[in-house]
């Protein structure tokens, strides 16, 4: 395929939108499978599911980006935020998974604080995509997903020493310690978005 002489911006700005929305999907099928009773095996599915249609977003952005001959913005920029919103569905799905694999049956109360801050930080990225086009309004983003990540880091300390206070078994400790792990890194992920976001901001001020 050759290179195309063009930009098309608005197709690279539906796309981040598009794999943004993926995160706010699985971010809700997390919350479901904390909630009790919940088909967890069902969950799974749906959550393989949606990390299958992110990478398909992920495939066509970069698919894009090797045929366009004029970006909006820089390759690498476009290439890290397409990859570090992909890595924030991969540990959710990942975060699923163990739970599912390990037979978690009670999760620490601490993870739905988790949780819940992933899901707010996966709905104001979603919001911010589409601020991609004219790089306003966009600061505030960045702040507020950096001060929920921090939020994250200290509900994470303390899961961790709720861990290993000794009332859990040993190996309910290294399976807890692994989802939370992914989840963690979940939001760490989202951060990364963050910061990419604001890397671009600033280059194309």
């Amino acid at each position: 395929m050759g290179l195309r002489l063009r930009p098309l911006e608005s197709s690279f700005y539906d796309l981040f939108s598009e794999s943004a929305a993926h995160l706010v999907e699985g971010a809700a099928l997390l919350a479901q499978i904390l909630d009790a009773g919940s088909d967890r095996e069902a969950i799974a599915i749906q959550m393989r599911e949606a990390e299958h249609q992110a990478d398909e977003t992920t495939h066509r952005i970069v698919k894009q980006v090797n045929s366009t001959f004029i970006t909006p913005f820089d390759r690498e920029d476009i290439y890290s935020l397409a990859s570090s919103l992909d890595d924030v569905m991969d540990y959710m799905d990942e975060t699923v998974d163990l739970i599912l694999l390990y037979g978690v049956e009670t999760l620490p109360a601490e993870c739905a604080e988790q949780v819940d801050v992933l899901q707010r930080a996966v709905q104001l990225t979603a919001d911010a995509m589409p601020r991609l086009r004219s790089m306003k309004n966009l600061e505030e983003y960045w702040i507020e997903i950096n001060r929920l990540e921090n939020q994250g880091d200290r509900s994470y300390r303390r899961i961790l020493a709720d861990l290993f206070s000794g009332n859990y078994k040993t190996m309910e400790v290294l399976k807890l310690k692994d989802v939370v792990n992914a989840l963690e890194k979940a939001i760490d992920a989202l951060e990364s978005v963050a910061n990419t976001v604001e890397q671009i901001a600033v280059k194309e001020s």
